[in-house]
């Protein structure tokens, strides 16, 4: 096997050198900014395009070049990919996959449908969704709702194999992309709610058999750390570091699924990506035998794993004992920052918990952590002493503790809610300004938990939740510029309703979002002064992104309103309660569009 632990960082974004295995595919065609050859647009996940001939300048001049309906009417996460002169497209269950032809009136040159029990969708949490496939080597990579991972032949669509990643049965679905690197396929798993121990897996990309499997929570054995060599804040984690922080046998049912879209360093050959809730919602239920607070480690952390083992180099828990279900999944981007006079090699995650981290990617030291939403409220800030025995701990407020509050008791005026300050839609670093530009929610909720008994397949969630705008503002949501090195917000964008779309930013300096109600944005990068949008024919949950084909930019993105903020239209609810609250939260999202499924590309005249 040849070593492929290489790399060139180019100031303020990763620049990568060819190699071996599947990586110099996967590389190649992202260097090539007329492709987007991968979900986040390069392995960093930055979501930053080189093109700019759509610029600030003329992007107000964009028309409709052409439109597709993917024939499904629930919420469209994730986005197409291009590769030369095909469209891979993708739709939530029942997970087709479309190739088209760019050349010929984007006809349709193979579509692949799985074959899955329907009765998957019961256990699937916040809608059917999927966050897309991959690709590299001819062959795209599929994650389904059911967990199988497939393999197809990208000429023909023909299934190459299958793996069956978990089972539905037991709560288990797939909604989250797979990140390919050298000769793996990475792929995470979801089901916190259904008390599913979360794992990311590694298999072989030409055969489909396991390499390793990491789990979120238990012995260390499961979870592939090191005692001695495993860092958390710069010192070893030590034997148990997981075991220890749960009650009796409560992790084997503990969450921390990992359905969020992840990150690859090919110059230290580490993975990155977050795990979610531990389970259940009630955290009385969670606490241990003296009923005090335990942390629950490693469910709300940030892992940096070696791809080639899958032992853990450092993890960091953001959220301890997490009392409001701020899943930790969020995408982490991979950047050069210089902080404090220096330049380091960064993560950098904006978490549900509505708080921004910013780590040394390489050594796990904490380096910002500061709010991106000025209503959060749960917690007055983290703490940055080192010397301090809490060092990188939230400083909780007791008023906002469920947990605190009691069981059957409702702590109101939490901020933010559990959709977070901002939930799976990614952001995007933009190489012309040094700033991420995020889509954030505005809500604030409040939280009643419950007992709740564990059965197989069952939800297993134990909380009442009701959902609201912050007090400052009747906005729902909010795109912000945001300074990594800083830790501020730059300027922010109020929008009627949660940003739930994928951001993106190119050369040209625009930056390109949707919105809940369904229109498509385009901004300055400089100041966020809006540029363009256009009313699509549903609520965009979707990500923007950017391909070029026959000498012209295009710009497209998914509009099917749908996931955990849009469940309310995609799957027909009414009560105010249902989808843990969301319905109740956007109530008011009906009178401004309705269920679709559909693509809109854009380029200009």
């Amino acid at each position: 096997m040849i070593d492929c632990r290489w790399g060139a960082i180019a100031v303020a974004i990763l620049a990568y050198s060819p190699c071996a295995y599947a990586n110099q595919n996967v590389i190649q065609l992202s260097r090539n900014s007329e492709n987007w050859a991968i979900q986040s647009g390069d392995y960093a996940g930055t979501r930053y395009s080189a093109l700019d001939q759509i610029t600030t300048a003329n992007v107000s001049e964009l028309k409709v070049a052409w439109t597709f309906s993917t024939g499904v009417l629930r919420g469209h996460e994730g986005g197409p990919l291009v590769i030369g002169n095909i469209m891979y497209v993708h739709t939530p269950f029942p997970n087709a996959v479309m190739a088209l032809d760019l050349n010929d009136e984007q006809k349709i040159i193979w579509k692949y449908e799985p074959k899955q029990d329907a009765s998957v969708i019961s256990v699937m949490c916040c809608d059917t969704v999927n966050r897309g496939v991959q690709y590299t080597e001819g062959k795209i990579l599929l994650h389904t709702a059911d967990t199988s991972l497939i393999a197809l032949d990208a000429k023909t669509g023909t299934e190459l194999w299958k793996v069956l990643d978990g089972d539905p049965k037991q709560g288990a679905t797939g909604t989250g992309a797979p990140l390919i690197a050298k000769d793996k396929v990475i792929v995470g798993v979801s089901g916190g709610e259904f008390g599913v121990r979360g794992y990311l897996t590694a298999y072989d990309l030409y055969s489909g058999n396991r390499i390793w499997r990491a789990y979120s929570m238990g012995p260390d054995s499961d979870i592939l750390v090191d005692p001695e060599k495993t860092t958390s804040l710069g010192k070893p984690v030590g034997e148990n570091s997981s075991l220890d922080t749960w009650n009796g046998n409560q992790w084997e049912i503990g969450g921390g699924p990992t359905w969020g879209y992840m990150a690859y360093d090919p110059e230290f050959n580490l993975i990155y990506y977050g795990t979610g809730n531990p389970s259940t919602w009630n955290p009385a239920q969670r606490a241990g035998a003296d009923r005090k607070p335990i942390d629950q480690k490693w469910a709300m952390a940030i892992f940096a794993r070696d791809l080639d083992t899958g032992v853990a180099k450092w993890v960091y828990q953001m959220t301890p004992f997490d009392q409001w279900d701020y899943d930790g999944i969020n995408e982490p981007i991979l950047t050069d920052l210089e902080i404090n006079g220096r330049m380091r090699k960064a993560v950098t995650h904006f978490d549900r918990n509505g708080f921004a981290y910013t780590l040394d990617r390489v050594t796990g030291e904490l380096l910002v952590a500061d709010k991106f939403d000025a209503s959060v409220n749960w917690a007055s800030e983290i703490d940055m002493d080192k010397s301090s025995p809490t060092y990188g701990r939230p400083k909780l407020v007791e008023k906002y503790e469920p947990f605190k509050t009691g069981v059957d008791e409702v702590t109101k005026g939490i901020c933010p809610s559990s959709l977070g300050a901002k939930n799976q839609q990614p952001a995007s670093y933009s190489k012309l300004t040094g700033l991420f530009y995020v889509p954030t929610n505005h809500l604030c909720m409040d939280y009643e938990p419950f007992k709740v008994r564990y059965t197989a397949g069952q939800p297993y969630v134990g909380a009442t939740l009701a959902m609201y705008p912050a007090p400052d503002t009747p906005d729902l949501g909010n795109f912000i510029a945001w300074d990594g090195a800083k830790g501020k917000i730059v300027w922010s964008k109020p929008e009627r309703f949660s940003v739930w779309s994928g951001a993106l930013t190119t050369a040209g300096g625009v930056a390109f979002y949707g919105t809940l109600e369904g229109y498509f944005k385009a901004v300055d990068q400089k100041d966020g002064r809006e540029l363009f949008k256009f009313k699509t024919p549903s609520g965009i949950v979707g990500n923007a992104m950017t391909y070029m084909h026959g000498g012209k930019q295009y710009v497209a993105v998914y509009s099917g309103v749908g996931g955990w903020a849009g469940i309310g239209l995609a799957a027909g609810l009414t009560n105010p309660e249902d989808g843990s609250g969301a319905v109740g939260g956007f109530a008011s999202l009906s009178a401004y569009t309705s269920a679709g499924g559909s693509l809109t590309v854009f380029a200009l005249p």
